[in-house]
């Protein structure tokens, strides 16, 4: 299966990248995927979401993943 791992706001900036694809099987977790893509990536305080759900950085992406996105914590005022 291929997945689209999106980056948004500075983690984009910081990867170099808003979307890559890449082939995964259902046991990858969103931390083995954004590591295959950046060898020393590491997901800091940002979020990831599956298919638009957040998740757990260590959990498997399951056979349904078709999107895996890291979300940078935001602020406003």
């Amino acid at each position: 299966m291929t997945v689209t791992l999106l980056a948004f706001a500075s983690a984009a900036q910081r990867l170099g990248w808003r979307t890559l694809e890449l082939p995964a099987n259902p046991e990858a977790t969103p931390l083995q995927l954004f590591q295959r893509a950046q060898r020393e990536f590491s997901p800091g305080v940002a979020r990831v979401a599956v298919n638009g759900n957040y998740h757990d950085w260590n959990v498997p992406i399951g056979p349904d993943a078709r999107e895996v996105a890291m979300i940078p914590p935001v602020s406003g005022g």
